[in-house]
C-alpha cells in the first residue's frame, strides 16, 4: 500500500509542478500551502484593505494553476509567482481607483493594529516604558515612509527587505532590468533613513 505523498515528502517546487501537469491536483494544493502566507503578506504590503487580501491571493493561484503550462523553469517557481501576485494586486489598485463605490480604507496606510503591520526596528535591551514609545515612534515612522514611496519603489523594498528576494529575482518580479532594482531599492532606503534619522538622532543624541 503507498503512502499518500505530502509536504513531508520534500518535493521541490519544479516536481510539484509536473506533478500537478500531469493531472495530480493535490501536488499544486502543496504549493498553495507553501506559499499561502507568503504571498498574503506581499498582497497585503501593496491592498492595505485586508478584506481584499484573501480575495487577491486566491486569484493569484488560480491565474496560476491556469497559467502553470506556461511556467519553463526559467526562474525560481515563487518568483514567477510572485509575478502574478504584483500584477493581480496592481489591477485591484487600478480598479479601486475608477470605482467611486470603492471604501477608501483600502489604500490607507497601515495601523499599528492592523496585523499586517511590523515594526522595522525594535529595541530589544533596557525596555522601559520610554524606550518602548520610542521604538514603537520609530517602527511607525519607517512604516509611514515606506507607505509614501512611490509605488514602484515601495514594491522594490518591500521584497528585497521584508520577503528576502535577490535582485535578479526583483528585476523577474517587476520586469525590470537588475540595475533599475538596485536604484530604486536606494532611493527607497534613502528616502526612509532622511524620515526616520532625526528620531534616531533625538532618542541617541548622536548624528548618523
Amino acid at each position: 500500500m503507498s503512502t499518500p505523498r505530502g509536504p513531508a515528502a520534500g518535493d521541490g517546487d519544479a516536481q510539484l509542478v509536473e506533478r500537478t501537469l500531469a493531472g495530480e491536483s493535490h501536488a499544486f494544493e502543496l504549493l498553495v500551502l507553501k506559499y499561502q502566507r507568503r504571498i498574503q503578506r506581499l498582497i497585503a504590503r501593496m491592498v492595505r484593505d485586508s478584506n481584499l487580501v484573501e480575495d487577491i491571493a486566491q486569484e493569484t493561484f488560480i491565474r496560476a494553476y491556469r497559467a502553470l503550462h506556461q511556467f519553463r523553469g526559467d526562474a525560481q517557481f515563487y518568483t514567477w509567482l510572485y509575478r502574478i501576485a504584483v500584477n493581480a494586486a496592481k489591477k485591484t489598485l487600478l480598479d479601486l481607483k475608477h470605482d467611486p463605490l470603492v471604501n477608501e480604507a483600502s489604500l490607507q496606510p497601515a495601523r499599528e493594529d492592523d496585523e499586517t503591520f511590523r515594526p522595522t526596528h525594535e529595541l530589544m535591551t533596557d525596555e522601559t516604558p520610554e524606550t518602548l514609545l520610542a521604538a514603537r515612534e520609530i517602527a511607525a515612522a519607517v512604516q509611514a515612509a515606506l507607505e509614501a514611496l512611490p509605488e514602484d519603489l515601495r514594491q522594490a523594498v518591500t521584497l528585497r527587505e521584508i520577503e528576502g528576494l535577490s535582485y535578479e529575482e526583483i528585476a523577474v518580479v517587476m520586469a525590470c532590468p537588475v540595475g533599475t532594482v538596485r536604484s530604486r531599492i536606494f532611493r527607497a532606503r534613502e528616502a526612509i533613513s532622511t524620515r526616520v534619522r532625526p528620531m534616531l538622532e533625538r532618542q541617541t543624541g548622536k548624528r548618523w
